[in-house]
């Protein structure tokens, strides 16, 4: 299996395909190739080195191209089954996962909490165990991420993190992917967090410097990261040389930033916890308009709200009119290419 995607993925690269949108030279890729994830879980992106991360965004973009838009097929994940399991509901995380293990020839298996009683009838040991023998691998979406980390201890195949109260680091890929197509390279971009401190921004600050990219993060007080991230973010931002501001002031955060983004006004299950610190703070326009830099493409900054699933559209700060194409490249850059990896 090995082989044979050294020679889809490497050895025969897409000539069509403008791999310049990913900034990798021909030796940064020969580099990378050499970066393997067989067989190791994926519950937070604290985990994983820059390269592992480049790697992951390079073969993403190769694979979403060969499928998507020159139709090839490519069953890579053949007689793999994954076992989704989903304490919360989500559209996008488990539409872009049965299509993604799906295209690649695996067979997903969708199991919500009522279907399997995860930690009540079975311990999460005796879950991990069992499916364990019956498929490849198991996307988790849970409350709790020590959920994820009983199920990592105890199972034999790979564990993914299709969410936590922690960390939603499949979610961040497929942001970073998109950027990583708009823009033509994450290295050098200025990423301003407007929201609450919760498992987004955790994932984000795990892995922005590793990327090059300068994070700037605004929350109301009472609601900032966790200690724990924010210790890791300040070191990994001194170590990589990039920037990482923290403030209760949206202004502050927002200056000459060229992506802005926020969140759900509330997570799944903290409704009642959340509501009423959040609303003081919003992305408006006047924002965007003093503070926003112009990106490299044309005169508009770049917006991403999520009321019904982060990043939900992308406004020019002049206007602020939907950009339906963007919303769309956003939507299909799911965890729909980077199963493989794993096998």
């Amino acid at each position: 299996m090995c082989k044979l995607l050294y020679k889809l993925l490497i050895q025969q690269p897409c000539m069509q395909h403008n791999f310049l949108i990913f900034n990798f030279h021909r030796t940064a890729a020969a580099s990378l190739s050499s970066v393997s994830l067989k067989g190791r879980s994926f519950l937070t992106l604290k985990d994983f080195s820059p390269d592992e991360i480049k790697r992951l965004l390079w073969v993403s973009g190769d694979l979403k191209h060969r499928i998507k838009h020159e139709k090839q097929y490519l069953p890579l994940l053949q007689g793999k089954s994954i076992a989704m399991i989903f304490e919360k509901r989500s559209t996008r995380t488990r539409m872009s996962t049965e299509t993604g293990f799906a295209l690649l020839g695996g067979h997903p298996c969708f199991l919500k909490s009522e279907d399997i009683h995860l930690g009540v009838n079975e311990s999460s040991t005796d879950t991990a165990r069992v499916l364990s023998g019956l498929c490849d691998i198991v996307l988790a979406r849970v409350y709790s991420h020590s959920t994820l980390e009983e199920l990592d201890k105890e199972a034999s195949i790979p564990i993914i993190n299709g969410l936590s109260d922690l960390s939603h680091p499949i979610q961040i890929l497929a942001d970073y992917l998109t950027l990583q197509e708009h823009y033509g390279s994450l290295s050098g971009l200025t990423v301003s967090w407007i929201g609450d401190g919760n498992n987004v921004l955790h994932s984000f600050m795990m892995s922005a410097a590793k990327l090059g990219i300068h994070l700037k993060i605004a929350t109301p007080k009472g609601y900032e990261p966790e200690k724990s991230v924010i210790e890791e973010a300040q070191r990994l931002s001194k170590e990589h040389g990039t920037k990482l501001v923290l403030t209760n002031d949206p202004m502050e955060a927002a200056h000459g930033s060229n992506v802005l983004v926020t969140s759900t006004w509330v997570s799944m299950g903290q409704e009642e916890e959340k509501k009423r610190g959040l609303m003081t703070l919003k992305v408006t326009k006047l924002l965007c308009r003093q503070h926003v830099e112009p990106n490299q493409t044309g005169p508009s900054c770049t917006v991403f709200h999520g009321k019904w699933g982060r990043w939900r559209w992308m406004t020019r700060y002049s206007t602020l009119p939907v950009h339906l194409s963007f919303l769309r490249q956003r939507t299909g850059n799911g965890p729909t290419w980077v199963w493989w990896f794993l096998f």
